[in-house]
């Protein structure tokens, strides 16, 4: 017979630590009580280092492929390609969401169709296997 094993119940290790204690910003001694006297020395600030001029980077001029289009009724411009460039892009992004819904749609009708097909082949492959045993 072998003996049942002893285990000891664990115990955990709760996190705990000591609070810090961070009094108010407008602490004041209570009425009554004289505050305790400091030293009239000022407290002394380290001195600051000298910042140096912030100089930004010149803005580099757009390519010349780029045209800049003002919006009405305000001064902002705005950088837009040229036609040639938008269109290959519209006509890329076209063809690729066809492509991709007419294969969805493809793909999910001939599920439909293979589904019935797949079941009967599975089937008559079982009734196989089981004249075989």
């Amino acid at each position: 017979m072998v003996p049942t094993p002893v285990l000891e119940v664990p115990t955990p290790m709760v996190p705990s630590y000591t609070p810090l204690y961070a009094p108010p910003s407008d602490l004041r001694p209570p009425p009554g009580v004289k505050p305790p006297k400091t030293n009239n020395n000022p407290v002394r600030e380290a001195p600051k280092p000298p910042s140096a001029p912030i100089t930004l980077p010149p803005i580099p001029q757009p390519p010349k492929e780029v045209q800049m289009i003002t919006i009405p009724t305000t001064d902002i411009e705005v950088p837009v390609p040229q036609p040639e460039i938008l269109v290959t892009a519209a006509t890329t992004a076209t063809v690729s969401v066809a492509a991709t819904l007419t294969a969805t749609a493809i793909f999910k009708h001939l599920v439909t169709l293979m589904k019935p097909i797949i079941k009967k082949v599975l089937t008559k492959n079982a009734k196989n296997k089981d004249v075989r045993s």
